[in-house]
């Protein structure tokens, strides 16, 4: 039998045990709770013993953990490395997420572009709110949909847009981008809303902060004038 592998853009071998171990934890993060083995498996459409000896090399570096009942998790060591992606820019974003978090109630998150999706960096829920919305680093959608997608695309030239961008959301986000923020309602969870404020720094991929809520005493533009002065004070800090 012709053992064929599969190989990268430049044409060179792609590990294909990587690219399973990577998957993997891709799994666990959007699963949002601990799976057994047989649904990893499932999930990864391999066999039960591929997936174990991956879980297995997973577990000894810390990536993923086990519980009581032998479920599997994400582990801390993810954390930490989590923690040295854009380290300065997440050092300059939590003191201003947090301060936006308590004063309007609402979570408060920075996202960041990573290929066509938006993906949360940090997030901050309001400390003394009622109910607020869960939104974990790592949480990722299409960069076409939800306030904060719309306002990375809109730092994006033409050129760099997925091929899916329909003319609606074009004139959406021309409009948007003349009063400086975004909006969005049902797109990415059912009943949430979010407002976002981009935010562009000299030298970096394209970037923005935002506030995703139920329902605020706050309209629209206040919020996005509050995220505006977080970007101002994130990009003064970090040379803009």
């Amino acid at each position: 039998m012709t053992n064929v592998k599969s190989r990268d853009d430049d044409g060179a071998p792609a590990s294909q045990t990587l690219s399973r171990g990577i998957r993997i934890l891709e799994v666990l993060a959007d699963a949002r709770e601990p799976l057994t083995i047989d649904e990893v498996a499932a999930r990864l459409g391999v066999h039960r013993s591929v997936a174990y000896r991956l879980l297995r090399t997973l577990e000894d570096h810390g990536l993923v953990t086990r519980d009581s009942a032998g479920r599997v998790l994400l582990g801390a060591r993810l954390a930490a490395l989590a923690a040295g992606v854009a380290h300065d820019l997440q050092a300059e974003a939590l003191p201003e997420l947090t301060a936006v978090a308590n004063e309007l109630g609402m979570t408060c998150f920075l996202a960041v572009l990573d290929h066509d999706e938006c993906v949360t960096l940090a997030s901050i829920e309001p400390r003394h709110a009622v109910a607020s919305v869960a939104q974990r680093p790592g949480t990722r959608h299409p960069v076409t949909r939800g306030a904060p997608g719309k306002a990375i695309l809109s730092l994006l030239p033409h050129g760099s847009w997925p091929a899916d961008v329909p003319a609606s959301l074009e004139e959406d986000l021309t409009d948007a981008a003349v009063r400086g923020w975004f909006d969005s309602h049902d797109e990415v969870i059912p009943t949430l809303r979010a407002v976002a404020v981009p935010l562009s720094l000299r030298g970096r991929g394209p970037a923005a902060i935002a506030a995703v809520y139920l329902a605020s005493r706050h309209d629209d533009a206040e919020i996005a004038a509050r995220l505006g002065r977080s970007v101002a004070a994130i990009r003064e800090a970090l040379g803009g």
